[in-house]
């Protein structure tokens, strides 16, 4: 597929995400699509060591095992596990 068809399909994504409800979510997953949506959106991770908050370490955590994808393949990891969360849902 061409990059535009991944950026419609990602942006579909994304707003399928946007009216889900964290709380029904595992937190694994929760991790997993942030991790993905960044890497996809802003590439890979800058390491921060600024005040330690072990939330934000988790999310950073979850970005750096992904850091070697393209930005593509993250979108495509993300597109993947949100029409697995929608079919399983129906």
């Amino acid at each position: 597929m061409n990059e535009k068809d991944v950026n419609t399909r990602f942006e579909a994504a994304v707003a399928i995400a946007a009216e889900m409800s964290q709380s029904s979510l595992p937190q694994d997953v929760q991790l997993r699509l942030y991790a993905n949506y960044k890497q996809a959106t802003f590439g890979t991770v800058q390491a921060q060591t600024s005040n330690f908050d072990l939330r934000n370490a988790f999310k950073t955590n979850a970005w750096m095992q992904i850091s070697h994808l393209t930005s593509d393949e993250a979108k495509e990891n993300y597109i993947e596990m949100i029409n697995t969360i929608v079919n399983q849902k129906k």
